[in-house]
């Protein structure tokens, strides 16, 4: 089961298609190197039978053979003629000195069959014929040397191309079982997580490579599409457990109003109460819609170059009165130097800003300073709205993220529990940061975002 899918994997087919044409390359770039040496040894072989002749040449002085016949019947002795070939006729063909028979062969290079010789073998001789004075010269060599080294050469060329598609082979399967290896963990993970495990994660090496990033990028998605489905079933919950009253409330509105229709009294004031009562459920439902929205990821389409500054003093403008009819007092920060400008969406940044503000206004008492602030970090801005309230235990924190989810000495103030559950939507869909910070005393929230 293993090895059929090791042979069909794409590792293993990549890993062969690029050694086949690693083996074609190195054919052809073999096939050019041997016809540049045969190129080469050839062009050595005539310089070198050239040199011969022209030595053996130079021993001639003009009506002087005895040096010509005494240099040719010395190389003669030294050489073999199964190698070299020397051969000096006089006027009329008849041979006067050499280590062959007699032949008529004519002047200049060419090659001829070593039986024209009358020797053994197959070699072919390459030879070199010129006259000096009334007399003919030949000086030849045998292609046997430089046969033997192209031979070497082949048996070499041969040999590599076993090694290397024997490397390719074996160093493509090593390279596809390690990688399918990794890929199976991936398919393993991706299994358990589609039966429902969504605590798993897919393991990394840390080296950085292709498998890594996309790893990364698959864990990533894992722990926002748990944390969507965590968000899901505790939204099921709490809209089960929150809601309820609401509508308990409202339904004894109504059983009342219809006590008193039946007695003829009036129910005016009753259904307004059950007006309101559904109003405040709507709501309710109307901004878990809006949440629900937003992290779908729809108003990114409206993204643009805003200015977070400009964002925050348009929040400090309008609530500054409303603060100050609380006996609160809200302040804004000097304007950093430079351009705070990020990528988003404007309405939505205001939506952020606003919930933080009110959120400080509704849970704070009276004398509250609520700041706000807005300073560069190295990769981008860090706003931050912070009171000197009573703040939010620690252990709650991430808590209040949570929709519909609210603390147990804010229940008797008005609210859904949906205002930080926005803004933290809102934060995630600018792929900004939100943390919750004690402020010694009250509560500090602080976002970072990245620069355009």
């Amino acid at each position: 089961m293993h090895r059929a899918r090791l042979l069909r994997s794409t590792p293993l087919r990549l890993a062969v298609s690029f050694g086949l044409f690693f083996i074609v390359a190195f054919f052809i770039t073999g096939l050019v190197a041997y016809g540049l040496m045969r190129r080469e040894l050839a062009r050595s072989l005539d310089v070198s039978i050239m040199d011969t002749y022209s030595i053996v040449q130079s021993t001639y002085s003009s009506n002087d053979l005895e040096d010509l016949v005494a240099a040719v019947d010395t190389y003669s002795a030294l050489k073999r003629s199964e190698d070299q070939v020397f051969l000096l006729l006089d006027g009329n063909g008849k041979k006067l000195a050499g280590n062959v028979p007699a032949i008529s062969v004519t002047p200049g290079i060419s090659t001829l069959p070593s039986t024209a010789f009358g020797l053994e073998g197959n070699d072919p001789i390459r030879i070199m014929a010129g006259g000096v004075g009334d007399n003919r010269l030949i000086v030849g060599q045998s292609y046997k040397e430089t046969d033997r080294i192209e031979r070497i050469a082949l048996m070499s060329f041969a040999w590599a191309s076993v090694i290397i598609v024997a490397t390719v082979i074996v160093g493509g399967a090593v390279l596809a079982r390690r990688t399918q290896h990794r890929l199976r963990s991936i398919e393993q993970t991706m299994i358990e997580v589609s039966a429902g495990n969504l605590s798993r994660r897919i393991p990394t090496r840390g080296n950085g490579d292709d498998i890594d990033v996309v790893s990364s990028h698959m864990n990533d998605a894992l722990v926002r599409l748990s944390g969507l489905v965590e968000g899901m079933r505790q939204v099921s919950t709490d809209i089960a457990h929150d809601l309820k009253t609401p509508l308990n409330r409202l339904r004894l509105t109504i059983e009342q109003a219809i006590s008193r229709q039946e007695r003829a009294e009036d129910v005016e004031d009753l259904l307004l109460d059950a007006r309101d009562e559904s109003d405040r459920i709507n709501g309710t439902f109307e901004a878990l819609l809006r949440i629900s929205q937003i992290e779908a990821g729809a108003r990114k389409t409206r993204f643009k170059a805003v200015d977070l500054w400009d964002v925050m003093v348009s929040v400090c403008e309008i609530y500054a009165d409303v603060a100050e009819d609380s006996l609160q007092s809200l302040k804004l920060e000097p304007q950093p130097s430079d351009p705070c400008m990020i990528n988003g969406d404007h309405e939505l940044l205001i939506q952020l800003f606003v919930n933080l503000v009110e959120n400080a206004i509704t849970h704070c008492p009276p004398q509250t300073v609520i700041t706000m602030s807005l300073r560069p970090t190295e990769i981008g801005f860090r706003a931050a709205v912070d009171d000197n309230g009573p703040g939010i235990p620690a252990g709650e924190r991430n808590l209040v993220f949570r929709r519909l989810y609210r603390l147990d000495k804010s229940r008797t103030t008005p609210g859904s529990g949906l205002g930080l559950s926005l803004v933290k939507a809102i934060a995630d869909l600018h792929s900004a940061t939100i943390t919750l910070e004690d402020n010694k005393p009250g509560l500090k929230a602080c976002l970072d975002f990245r620069k355009l």
